[in-house]
C-alpha cells in the first residue's frame, strides 16, 4: 500500500458502483449514516462515477449531496440540480475510431451524449441492467448517425479476455488523446482526455477550494487508480484486484460487506478524530 503525509481530510470522493453502493444498488443505511457523520465533522462529499448525471440522482437525497456531481468518469460535472458546470467531450472523429475499434473487437458500443444513452439494441447484454441502474431507458438507433456532442462511449462485453485486449487497444490506438480504462470488467469506458477520476479531484479542488492533498478518494476499479494517484489518501474496496489495491494507502472490506462505510468510519472519522 502507498503511504503519504498525511494532512486532515477536508474532502471525501467516492465512486458510487462497487463502492458506495452494493452489487445489487443498495445504498445501506450504514453507508447513510458514515456520510452525515463525515458532514457532521464539517468534511465535504462528492461522488464520481461512469454513469450519466442523472443515473446518480437518487444518491442525492439520502445523501444530502449539495456539491458537485462528476457524471461519466468527470465528462460532465453538474450541480446538484442537474445544471451543467462544466463537459469534456470526444471530437466526432475520435468517436468514430473509437466505434470502430470496439466492434473490430467484438464488443457491443454504447454512446452517451449530455442527454442520450443511446444503444444498437435495446435488447443486447447489460443494457436492462444499466436501465434498472441508472433509471432511465436508453435510445435504440444508429449509433453514429450524430457523433456531436459525444461525451463517453462504453465498449460492452462478457468475455473478460477480449475486454482486457479491448482496453489495451484502445489505450494504444488513442494514446494521449483519450482516456479509456475499465469501469467495471464488463465497460471499457473512452472519454475526452481530460475526464477521468484524476481530473474529477483537480476539477474538486478548484471548485471548491480543497487541496488535492486533503481529499480522500475510495473505488473499486482500474479507473479509479487515477484518483487515488492525485489525492492526499485512498481507499481500494476488498474486492478490487491487486493493481488497484497497491495503488491505495489503506484497503477495506468488499462492498458486499459494508466496504465503504467500514473504510469511512476507520481510515476518516477514527483517525482524524481529533
Amino acid at each position: 500500500m502507498v503511504m503519504t503525509t498525511e494532512l486532515p481530510i477536508r474532502l471525501v470522493l467516492a465512486d458510487v458502483d462497487g463502492t458506495l453502493v452494493t452489487k445489487e444498488k443498495i445504498l445501506t443505511p450504514r453507508a447513510i449514516d458514515a456520510v452525515r457523520r463525515l458532514r457532521e465533522r464539517g468534511i465535504l462529499f462528492a461522488i464520481t462515477s461512469g454513469r450519466p448525471p442523472r443515473g446518480m440522482a437518487m444518491l442525492l437525497a439520502p445523501l444530502a449531496i449539495d456539491e458537485p456531481v462528476a457524471g461519466f468518469n468527470g465528462g460532465v460535472m453538474v450541480d446538484a440540480h442537474g445544471k451543467v458546470i462544466e463537459m469534456r467531450t470526444l471530437t466526432e472523429a475520435q468517436a468514430r475510431k473509437v466505434i470502430g475499434i470496439i466492434r473490430d473487437h467484438g464488443a457491443d458500443p454504447w454512446v452517451y451524449t449530455g442527454t442520450d444513452w443511446i444503444v444498437t439494441r435495446a435488447d443486447a447484454p447489460h443494457v436492462a441492467r444499466e436501465q434498472w441502474t441508472v433509471k432511465f431507458p436508453p435510445r435504440e438507433g444508429d449509433i453514429e448517425s450524430d457523433l456531436s456532442g459525444v461525451v463517453k462511449i462504453t465498449g460492452v462485453s462478457d468475455d473478460a479476455d477480449l475486454m482486457h485486449r479491448l482496453e489495451h487497444d484502445l489505450q494504444a490506438a488513442m494514446g494521449d488523446d483519450a482516456s479509456a480504462a475499465c469501469s467495471q470488467p464488463y465497460y471499457v469506458d473512452v472519454t475526452n482526455k481530460d475526464a477521468n477520476k484524476g481530473g474529477v479531484v483537480l476539477a474538486l479542488e478548484r471548485l471548491l477550494g480543497v487541496p488535492a492533498a486533503q481529499m480522500l478518494t475510495i473505488g473499486d476499479q482500474p479507473n479509479d487508480m487515477l484518483m487515488f494517484a492525485r489525492s492526499g489518501r485512498s481507499i481500494a474496496m476488498g474486492q478490487a484486484n491487486d493493481a488497484v489495491k497497491s495503488a491505495a494507502t489503506y484497503v477495506t472490506t468488499s462492498s458486499e460487506d459494508e466496504g465503504f462505510a467500514s473504510g469511512i468510519e476507520r481510515f476518516v472519522l477514527e483517525k482524524d478524530g481529533r
